[in-house]
Formats: structure tokens, C-alpha cells, sequence
């Protein structure tokens, strides 16, 4: 059966301090797209809307469900590169990446494209689903065991991405190919709602009745109403049958709309109460800004001129922001320390060059930084090990929280390896 995607996107700045939207969001017949921009200057903006804009172009487009695959994994290649480029073009933006989740509609199914800790999650059937992974600090701890679920939720690195689309070769999504029914109901979201909403009151509300623009106003709300401190962008979409009536006009959201990705397309205003209530406090604690005089005037109509106390307030304002800045700056820079210097003190047990190693860190890398290194070579070969022991040593889940206790699992990896040698346990190498 050949379905339709009925869909709405929103977004808002949150309370946050930041004054413009990093997230981008684009929904339309045959696409969703959802991206979080990060990094200083005007570079999560920039970055977010140039994905989303190497994009577009995919949708309203026929393609088998592998060629589908295939046309959005190149052309999130092509918008990584494309970062790279403006990079290279404009040496501020050094730095800039973005999160993504992409979804492509292919007859009755979905190619599906992730990469950072933006979520996508599904109904069916009245089962609410996470059916992405964080690629993320804390997701690593998470699959490590180090750390529950519960814990995950409040943890102060949750934030801190490994993996997201930076410019470089190296960055892969996750693909994915899904049949999508009718009756399903998928949630794309930025971290500014899952970070601050529980899951469970997500998951009320997409599994509710309402429209899909219904069901996003509400979303937003209940971000706005927990106090979101990021930017918070959905999109929700609902499989309806082929002869249902759909819209077939974009929506685009967020830095998208700003830097006019789609130019025809309806860049949603705030339509709920808490919306319009966040963007009036945000309008309340803005600085003044200079308007259009009016008139016939062009560029050489005379301008009104600036009396001395509002140059003074504008020197003013622009210091503040400046101390703002290098505030944040700094914060950011403590944290980062304080995440590195965390994943420092966990040890894991390995293999290098053949040989049982103990690494100090965590076996993930973020990005370009390497989050361990080799702390002691030992003597013991893991192909001397029994094949259990050996199976543990190359899948690295061997950890401990002090380098004494990774001694100690060596020594007792030592010892197994003896037994097996002597066969003391009627067991073999």
C-alpha cells in the first residue's frame, strides 16, 4: 500500500540565553529533516540550515526503496562536505557541526539517516518507541553498563555529543530502512525536549488524540512550561493512506527559515499561549533595536541621528554581551575539562599489537579527541587466552574505576590463561 505523511514542524528559542536558533526543521511530502547546530559565533545556525538546505532537494522526488538509501546517505555526504567548504571559505565557522535525522518516504517505506543525540521516536499500535541511538558520552557509559537509565537522565555530560556531522570524511550516520504503516506516528526532536521533559509525558502526548500540528503546539508547551534552556524544535508526522487528504507544502523551522533554505515556504509563528508567552519575555529583555524610518528613502535617505546617551547604552550593551560571551565560554571550557577529566578515571582492559593492554579512559573517542590511551603494556598474548577471556579483552567491556582494579583483571586473566596452559580445568586453549 502506497501511503502519505501528514506532518507540522515547530520550533522556539527557548529560555535559555541563546538570542537566535540553532535547530533547523523542514517537513514536506517526502521529507523530514531535523538538525541542532553547535559551535561559537554564528556557526550552529549556519550549520544546521546548510544541511538542511543540501537536503531539500530530495524531496518530491520518485526513488526505489535502496535507491532511496543511497540518495540520502550521498546527499548527507555532499552536506558534509558542504560544511567543510564554509569552513574553509569563512575561518569563524571552524568548529561548526550538526546533529541530524533525516527521513525519506519511499512508497510504503522510510531510508533513514542519524547521527548526534537528536531522537526519533515512533507509535504504533499505541507502543511508544525510541527508534534512534544517541551517539553520545553518556550513551557510551549507557551501553557500558557504567551507568543506569535513570541516572542518564540527570547526567551533567548528557550533552556532550561523539559523534555529529562536523565536515569531516569520517563522519557516518547510521542508515536505516523501515516500512512505514498506516496509523504510525513519528516524533523528531531536538534535545531541548527530551532533556528537560521525562519520557513519559512525551509519550502522553504523541500517543494522544490530535492533529499532528496539535500534537507539536503541545510539545513545544510542555517544553516552554519545563523551563527549556535550549533551543527545542518537532516535527510530527503521521502514515495516513494514499487517498487521505495531506498538505503537499513545506514547512521550515528555525535557522532554516531564518536563512530562507525553502523561500516560499511558511516559517511557523508561535501559536500556542506558552509560546507567545516565551517569545513576549524574550521580546520584554531585548535590547532595542533600530527600525525602518519608513518613507520613499533608500540607502541615502539621511538617518536619524544617535543622541549621546545612546551611544553610551550601546557601547554598554555591547560590553555586556561581550562579558556574556567569554562567560559562557568559560563555562563551556570548565565542563569540557571536567568531562575529560572524568572519562580519565575509568580504565578498560584491550589488545595492542596482539598483547593484553590496560588504556586508561573510556574506549569512545569525541570527534577529533582521542579518550584514551594506552597506561601499560603487559606480556600476556591474547591468543593465549582461553576464548572466553579472549572475547571479553577484544570486545573491551572489561572495566574498572581505578587503575589497581584493572590490575587486578589482569592478573586474574593471567591466571586463566596458566590453568588453561596446564589444562588444571579439563579445559583447552
Amino acid at each position: 500500500m502506497t501511503i502519505s505523511l501528514r506532518y507540522a514542524a515547530r520550533s522556539d528559542l527557548g529560555l535559555g540565553s541563546k538570542n537566535r536558533n540553532e535547530d533547523s526543521g523542514y517537513a514536506g511530502p517526502d521529507l523530514l529533516v531535523l538538525a541542532d547546530g553547535m559551535g561559537g559565533h554564528a556557526a550552529g545556525d549556519m550549520a544546521s540550515s546548510t544541511v538542511v538546505a543540501e537536503l531539500v532537494g530530495l524531496d518530491g522526488e520518485s526513488y526505489g526503496s535502496d535507491e532511496a538509501l543511497r540518495r540520502l546517505s550521498s546527499a548527507v555526504d555532499h552536506a558534509n562536505a558542504r560544511l567543510r567548504e564554509e569552513m574553509d571559505h569563512e575561518p569563524d565557522l571552524e568548529g561548526m557541526g550538526t546533529t541530524l535525522i533525516a527521513f525519506l518516504r519511499s512508497g510504503s517505506m522510510l531510508a533513514m539517516a542519524n547521527i548526534g543525540d537528536s531522537r526519533a521516536y515512533l507509535v504504533r499500535d499505541g507502543v511508544f518507541t525510541q527508534i534512534t541511538k544517541d551517539h553520545s558520552f553518556v550513551q557510551a557509559l549507557l551501553d557500558d553498563g557504567r551507568i543506569t537509565a535513570e541516572e542518564a537522565e540527570h547526567h551533567p555530560q548528557r550533552s556532550l555529543v561523539t559523534r555529529v556531522l562536523t565536515g569531516r570524511e569520517e563522519d557516518e550516520p547510521d542508515l536505516s530502512l523501515r516500512e512505514a504503516k498506516v496509523g504510525d506516528r513519528y516524533l523528531l526532536c531536538s534535545d531541548g525536549l527530551p532533556d528537560y521533559v521525562a519520557a513519559g509525558t512525551i509519550e502522553s502526548i504523541l500517543t494522544g488524540d490530535g492533529t499532528p500540528g496539535e500534537i507539536a503546539d503541545r510539545l513545544i508547551a510542555i517544553a516552554l512550561k519545563a523551563a527549556t534552556r535550549d533551543n527545542v524544535t518537532v516535527i510530527v508526522a503521521e502514515v495516513v493512506d494514499e487517498k487521505s487528504p495531506v498538505s503537499t507544502s513545506p514547512q521550515v523551522v528555525g535557522a532554516a527559515a531564518a536563512h530562507h533554505v525553502v523561500p516560499d515556504a511558511d516559517d511557523t509563528q508561535p501559536r500556542t499561549p506558552a509560546e507567545k508567552a516565551a517569545a513576549l519575555r524574550r521580546e520584554a529583555n531585548a535590547p532595542a533595536s533600530t527600525g525602518d524610518t519608513g518613507g520613499d528613502g533608500g540607502d541615502d535617505a539621511p538617518a536619524t541621528p544617535m543622541l549621546a546617551e545612546e551611544g553610551d547604552r550601546g557601547r554598554f550593551t555591547w560590553l555586556r554581551r561581550s562579558l556574556l560571551g567569554l562567560l559562557v565560554l568559560a563555562v563551556l571550557v570548565v565542563a569540557g575539562v571536567l568531562g575529560y577529566a572524568a572519562t580519565q578515571r575509568q580504565y578498560y582492559i584491550a589488545q595492542h599489537n596482539g598483547k593484553v593492554t590496560i588504556y586508561q579512559g573510556i574506549s569512545q573517542n569525541l570527534g577529533p579527541i582521542r579518550l584514551h590511551s594506552a597506561d601499560t603494556v603487559t606480556d600476556i598474548w591474547v591468543a593465549d587466552l582461553p576464548s572466553y577471556d579472549r572475547g571479553k579483552v577484544t570486545s573491551k567491556t572489561m572495566t574498572s574505576g581505578s587503575r589497581e582494579g584493572a590490575i587486578s583483571i589482569v592478573e586474574n586473566l593471567r591466571s586463566d590463561m596458566v590453568a588453561c596452559q596446564l589444562q588444571l580445568d579439563g579445559s583447552s586453549c
